[in-house]
């Protein structure tokens, strides 16, 4: 374990504590996209492409509406992290309860308020007439699983920062095991469709939630008690919220984004807004593998920041950078070799599957363009460098990506995938720029 002491420990030893975090991450965060191939296979081989247009416009909406709150998980690493760090025992254990009572709550409201919430997701989204009734009945489905899905975003937050990241992965293969088994009893077996996906869900990420609940029973410090004291006082929950607030807004423009990637390709017709559902599949299985990578950086920058130790940060950023490059530059390989043939996997509507055919170059510039900004998420989250993260997110979304998009209007469906490119880069290149300041001024300690 790395103290205050040691200004330059082995890169060598980093990269081992590194790769130890990242690969159960990495495992876990794959098995998130795979559920969604396995969604879209499912739906993908059904007679009609408006079951795979309606799972696509209500899993959208839900991203939308969950990541909302994902500072539930974000915010949940840095704090642990860096109490982790300062071996803060009783710290780590009053973030634990008070951010699960949050999430309970908020999940509660969610489902109070689901109608109109649903009601004005499909708007925006201007789905068809077919799609939005399939949409909004799987909608109405999907939201009880809202106290669940915030819960593991805090329970997976929290063991990532205690370094505990065999915990997540067993939560999410054995919930997302679950969901894929239920997807095909209900869809292939049970012909209950667009439904019946949103059931398995919703009992899958309630046996996570269940999962993860025991899983930091066992994780609580040694000989820290569990009583009312730790549930603090309403100024505790402000200040929770008042470190994450940056993050509320920087997720909700980051999802906007996607909402509104989403609904432009709808407004093109169900084959459009199918043929991006299986490539947005894609790009989730870049993110979610690369950030394996950023989600250890989170925990360790976070101990770091907490033991106050600036050669293990250093150290730290540059393991990851090397392996988030080598991560981006493999899925590239994997989809410029063998893309056309995954996406024939995903769906047999010729309609479709010759259309993301025809956009499937994009798909090749993705990983190298997202990679940075993967990473420095997870370098920002452990430092608690929140406002950061909100500032690029809000430049890069209105002064890249909307532009391109309006300059490119005219290139119908091509010119949706240039803007979401340039709102990768524009994110990588002024986090980088922020990342170098922080570092010639030395500020992430402060």
């Amino acid at each position: 374990m790395p103290t205050a002491g040691l200004s330059k420990p082995s890169l060598t030893v980093i990269d081992r504590r590194l790769w130890a975090l990242a690969w159960p991450l990495m495992l876990t965060n794959l098995t998130v996209p795979l559920l969604g191939l396995v969604d879209t296979a499912v739906l993908g081989h059904l007679q009609h492409p408006e079951y795979l247009g309606a799972v696509a416009i209500g899993a959208n909406l839900f991203t939308l509406l969950y990541w909302t709150f994902g500072f539930m998980r974000m915010g949940t690493t840095g704090l642990a992290a860096q109490a982790f760090g300062r071996r803060d025992a009783v710290g780590q254990t009053a973030l634990l309860l008070r951010s699960l009572l949050l999430a309970v709550v908020i999940g509660l409201v969610l489902i109070l308020v689901h109608q109109p919430l649903i009601g004005l997701g499909l708007t925006l989204m201007e789905p068809s007439p077919e799609v939005a009734k399939l949409a909004e009945e799987y909608a109405r489905i999907r939201i009880w699983s809202a106290p669940a899905v915030l819960c593991q975003y805090t329970l997976v937050g929290w063991l990532i920062g205690t370094q505990f990241p065999r915990g997540p992965m067993l939560m999410l293969i054995v919930a997302n095991g679950l969901n894929i088994l239920l997807d095909v009893l209900f869809v292939s077996v049970l012909g209950w469709n667009s439904r019946g996906v949103a059931l398995a869900t919703v009992i899958a990420e309630y046996s996570a939630t269940t999962l993860g609940l025991w899983l930091v029973l066992g994780r609580i410090p040694a000989g820290q008690r569990l009583s009312r004291n730790l549930l603090g006082t309403l100024a505790d929950y402000r200040r929770i919220l008042s470190v994450n607030r940056f993050l509320l807004v920087r997720t909700v423009t980051l999802l906007l984004v996607l909402a509104f990637f989403t609904a432009q390709g709808a407004r093109q017709g169900d084959v459009v807004l199918a043929a991006n559902a299986v490539l947005i599949t894609f790009l989730m299985i870049i993110s979610n593998g690369l950030d394996g990578f950023a989600n250890a950086a989170e925990a360790m920058v976070g101990e770091a920041v907490g033991q106050g130790d600036r050669g293990y940060f250093r150290g730290v950023c540059r393991s990851a950078l090397r392996w988030s490059v080598w991560g981006a530059l493999l899925f590239t390989a994997m989809f410029v070799l063998a893309g056309a043939e995954l996406i024939a996997l995903l769906t047999s509507i010729d309609e479709v599957r010759h259309t993301a055919w025809l956009y499937l170059p994009w798909l090749w510039l993705l990983p190298l363009a997202a990679s940075g900004g993967f990473l420095l998420d997870g370098i920002f989250i452990g430092a608690t460098r929140t406002r950061d993260m909100q500032n690029t997110m809000l430049l890069s979304a209105l002064f890249v990506f909307l532009p391109l998009w309006w300059l490119t209007t005219g290139w119908g469906n091509h010119g949706l995938w240039v803007s979401l490119i340039g709102l990768m880069l524009a994110r990588a290149a002024t986090m980088t720029w922020l990342f170098v300041k922080h570092s010639k001024i030395d500020s992430w300690f402060t």
